[in-house]
């Protein structure tokens, strides 16, 4: 097949730990073609969405690790496969690049995950959807409502409704010690809308990442768990990743809500789970392949790129 991967510059990857070096490793192992583009290689022009993409050879070297023809324009349709793996900021030049996806779509691209999905489903609110498992949440820029939050329940948690790796995510005691000073900042005096929840005590055992592939979930997932002093189990933030068996509670929500996003076109999600508790559903560019690899032997590389060989060829049918 060919695949092409939108990705950020490949240059800034981190071979021993990025997601997507992986997939294209795995890609790369089973004889297809790799291309790579980024969103500004994206346009369109008189109703066709095209991009320059750059054939992308792997050498097998952890830091000197690919070379890259010179880019050639292309339509998305004459890929087999389009993954679309860009990080966030969710901003709106993400919402522009999910608008030109799409309409390649219709133009005959088969782009994974589903452009329209990753942006119906924001990262933090998905959750709310599925209420039987998450703990007590509020999503409003009201201070009032927050403060009444706090009050309630004492221990939160508050943070923005478009960061990751844990930016912007901020631990309020029962004493409220700061909370004005932090609704202030997050809501931008109340222009921003953010979410608060309820902490949950079973984050010093890991903010668990789980994987799951085409609706089933990888059999281990990462618990990040947070670094001495802090309340952000991200890697990002310095928290320490460790890979262990899907509880029975990892799997009822796993095995709940991984066929109800497979229909709605995710590919790949990434569940975060702090003890019992649905935290959020990342869909932009999940990661954490390659430590549950690395500590359990579990190819989740392979079952990815099994998902997307299969899904292509059922499309072809």
């Amino acid at each position: 097949m060919k695949i092409a991967f939108l990705a950020d510059p490949l240059a800034g990857f981190k071979t021993y730990k990025d997601s997507t070096y992986a997939m294209m490793a795995e890609a790369a192992r089973r004889g297809h073609e790799i291309h790579a583009f980024e969103q500004k290689d994206m346009a369109l022009y008189e109703g066709v969405v095209s991009a320059r993409t750059a054939r992308v050879t792997l050498t097998g070297d952890a830091d000197d690790w690919f070379r890259a023809e010179p880019q050639q324009e292309s339509t998305l349709d004459a890929f087999d496969a389009v993954i679309q793996r860009k990080d966030p900021p969710f901003d709106m030049e993400y919402v522009y690049g999910t608008y030109l996806l799409q309409l390649a779509e219709k133009q005959g691209a088969r782009v994974f995950n589903r452009p329209s999905a990753i942006r119906d489903h924001n990262e933090k609110l998905s959750i709310a959807q599925f209420p039987q498992f998450t703990a007590p949440t509020l999503v409003a820029s009201s201070e009032a409502r927050l403060r009444a939050f706090q009050a309630q329940h004492g221990d939160v948690i508050l943070k923005p409704l478009d960061g990751m790796g844990g930016a912007g995510v901020f631990r309020v005691k029962a004493d409220g010690l700061n909370l004005g000073a932090i609704i202030e900042t997050l809501t931008d005096n109340g222009r921003r809308t953010i979410m608060a929840q309820r902490y949950i005590p079973d984050i010093v055992k890991g903010d668990k990442r789980i994987l799951v592939i085409d609706g089933k979930p990888v059999p281990y997932s990462l618990a990040r768990i947070p670094q001495a002093g802090e309340v952000r189990g991200n890697l990002a933030a310095g928290g320490t990743g460790v890979a262990q068996p899907l509880t029975a509670r990892d799997l009822e929500i796993a095995e709940t809500l991984g066929p109800v996003l497979a229909a709605r076109g995710l590919l790949l999600v990434g569940l975060d789970v702090i003890g019992d508790y649905l935290t959020e559903i990342n869909v932009t560019s999940p990661t954490c392949f390659q430590e549950i690899t690395q500590q359990t032997g579990f190819q989740v590389a392979s079952m990815f790129i099994d998902a997307v060989e299969a899904n292509t060829q059922s499309a072809q049918v």
